[in-house]
């Protein structure tokens, strides 16, 4: 399921999407939060151009708000059903997950979306070291 050459891979693993070997974001430690979102400009193993155009990752934000909804409305279960929170009460408990877990869903969502544009290519590295 994780293997290399699936998309999961490449999301969970922060690989390029074409080539899955070289990194995506820069900053391995997602607390750095300084460093946690400054990306590479290009591949260091195939050479591929993340910004493929100016403002490409706007399309992150439609992936960063389901992960956003998915991480409130768990969250809101969580808090209802065991600790009995009511409606007003439960906004904190949401505040304070949605705060912790900005890092993680800021880049999944980011490299989900070039995922979805770039298909993996076992041979993208091969074809960079042949052009050199």
């Amino acid at each position: 399921m994780f293997k290399k050459g699936t998309k999961l891979y490449s999301i969970l693993f922060n690989k390029c999407p074409r080539c899955h070997e070289g990194d995506f974001i820069k900053e391995k430690n997602l607390f750095k939060l300084h460093k946690a979102f400054q990306m590479h400009e290009y591949c260091s193993k195939c050479g591929l151009k993340y910004m493929m155009e100016p403002s490409f990752f706007y399309g992150a934000m439609y992936i960063n708000y389901s992960l956003t909804v998915g991480i409130s409305i768990a969250t809101f279960v969580i808090v209802t059903l065991f600790f009995d929170f009511n409606l007003v009460e439960s906004f904190v408990p949401i505040v304070i997950a949605l705060l912790v877990t900005a890092p993680l869903t800021i880049r999944f969502s980011r490299i989900g979306w070039i995922n979805l544009f770039v298909k993996y290519d076992p041979n993208a590295i091969r074809s960079k070291e042949n052009e050199q």
